[in-house]
């Protein structure tokens, strides 16, 4: 099946070469040098994936990215950069990205970061045409997987790309205790090793929005030692 991906690399013999890579593995490739194109054209038309440089001339990925997902635009993001900190892997998930490549990278570790993303876009596919119902835990919360709106008790409430997947999973699986890399792998769709510290920022911002008392939350619980549950019996109406 033939992928179409969006790269955004303002440097533009690396930008040809990750092309003819991507066209390797049957992927119609559209190229853009800026990040002001780069949001046009990610907002023109539907993308499988998107090749996103940190680094751009002007407006830079963090940035394209970050109004990609307020504009409701969920396209997968896979964002390169030459900068290796933590700090700065953990930004670029916290804006919505889905992975993150440090260059230099090899051909095979490209392919292998692409290939991970389809198969999560994949599996959460399947997965919304088998839960086309809204999930409801009483007056507390509603979760619609076809639409991705979520009300709490009553209210509607925005949420990111991620924090949206992030309360689904956990809303598909009541009870069960997820570990950070757990989350990782389930979510993201990928072992990121070292960037645990993103699942905590979700979560915190997530019972922000979801709990009535987020410093004692009742639906998104922590299993000391272990990591996270959602547990809808202990939601308040």
């Amino acid at each position: 099946m033939s992928r179409n991906v969006l790269i955004v690399e303002d440097e533009q013999e690396l930008a040809k070469i990750l092309k003819r890579h991507l066209e390797d593995l049957s992927c119609t490739v559209q190229l853009a040098f800026t990040g002001e194109v780069g949001l046009r054209l990610a907002e023109s038309k539907p993308f499988d994936l998107m090749l996103l440089d940190i680094m751009l001339p002007g407006m830079d990925g963090l940035e394209v990215c970050r109004r990609l997902r307020a504009r409701r635009v969920y396209t997968p993001v896979l964002m390169l950069t030459a900068r290796a900190s933590e700090v700065d892997k953990v930004l670029g998930l916290e804006m919505g990205a889905d992975d993150y490549l440090t260059k230099p990278f090899s051909v095979a570790e490209l392919a292998a970061r692409v290939k991970a993303i389809f198969r999560r876009v994949d599996a959460l596919s399947e997965q919304a045409r088998d839960a086309q119902q809204p999930l409801r835990f009483g007056e507390a919360l509603s979760i619609d997987p076809r639409s991705r709106e979520v009300q709490v008790r009553g209210q509607p409430i925005a949420l990111t790309h991620k924090e949206f997947d992030l309360l689904l999973h956990f809303a598909q699986n009541p009870g069960r205790v997820y570990s950070r890399t757990q989350l990782l792998d389930a979510v993201w769709g990928y072992s990121h090793e070292g960037y645990e510290h993103a699942i905590n920022c979700h979560i915190n911002r997530l019972r922000a929005k979801i709990e009535r008392d987020s410093a004692n939350p009742e639906l998104l619980q922590t299993v000391w030692g272990v990591g996270y549950k959602f547990a809808p019996e202990g939601a308040s109406p």
